[in-house]
């Protein structure tokens, strides 16, 4: 039996509705409604939907920068989603994320070196100077980058090496799980494979754990593990890889595999 590094339990997250006048409460958004799901350590597991289906919000829940309405957030043996911001700080860095868009999630005023030291400042505020250096270098080399690269700025890269820098910022601090938010959906296909193969690559020589969160089928079918699919803030349908995509049980899930393009 697999150890389980985190376990969700009818988790809810929902969103006021206001009136445009009084601002009163009139409804609400059910972003994430009722979903249940383990991931095991060292796996993959992608969170599959549509735009709108709840996975990008539950993936900002497990990192901290969401609260959740109800339901349970277990890490390990620890429930989190009732802590509070001191007492999630160790969490942080634990569970670290990769975003969408490798250039605005990159502060462009800012220098390679500052952009992956920055947690490291937070989480090491012991660490010297020579030694966040050295663990900067490390880290460009880890993500196929040149030691060389670390004076230099965000817009100097092209899309595929600044998702490295993000993907080697989120490494800084030893986590133990990445989320991924469409992480390669902002790159061209051939940049995709590359980074698809990092992240691979990464996952064997650490044992990271991985939330992938996509709309794309295709590229669940290389990296996953497992497969949950939203729709609507629900789970329609969760199970191997494998099984999903030879056997989809759920209509939702079989429109999504037929709209995947064929070669």
């Amino acid at each position: 039996m697999e150890d389980i590094l985190i376990a969700i339990h009818k988790l809810r997250v929902h969103f006021p509705v206001l009136s445009p006048f009084l601002r009163r409460v009139v409804g609400k958004i059910r972003a994430v409604d009722g979903v249940s799901f383990s991931i095991p350590k060292g796996k993959t597991l992608a969170l599959v939907g549509e735009s709108g289906s709840g996975k990008t919000t539950l993936g900002r829940v497990l990192v901290g920068l969401q609260r959740a309405t109800s339901g349970s957030v277990r890490y390990e043996d620890k429930e989190i989603t009732e802590l509070r911001s001191k007492e999630f700080f160790p969490f942080r860095r634990k569970i670290q994320m990769v975003f969408q868009d490798p250039y605005s999630s990159l502060n462009p005023k800012m220098r390679v070196q500052s952009i992956i030291e920055e947690p490291l400042e937070i989480h090491f505020p012991q660490m010297s100077p020579k030694a966040r250096r050295e663990r900067v270098v490390d880290l460009l080399t880890k993500v196929g980058l040149a030691p060389s690269h670390i004076n230099r700025y965000p817009h100097e890269f092209s899309g595929g090496q600044r998702q490295r820098i993000g993907i080697a910022r989120s490494l800084a601090v030893d986590p133990e799980c990445i989320v991924c938010d469409e992480a390669v959906s902002a790159l061209d296909v051939s940049i995709q494979a590359q980074i698809l193969k990092l992240l691979q690559d990464l996952q064997v020589e650490i044992g990271l754990t991985y939330l992938f969160i996509t709309h794309d089928l295709a590229i669940v079918q290389q990296i996953s593990d497992f497969v949950v699919v939203m729709h609507q803030g629900k789970v329609v349908e969760q199970g191997n890889t494998r099984d999903v995509y030879n056997n989809p049980q759920h209509h939702y899930t079989q429109s999504l595999l037929e709209a995947v393009p064929s070669f």
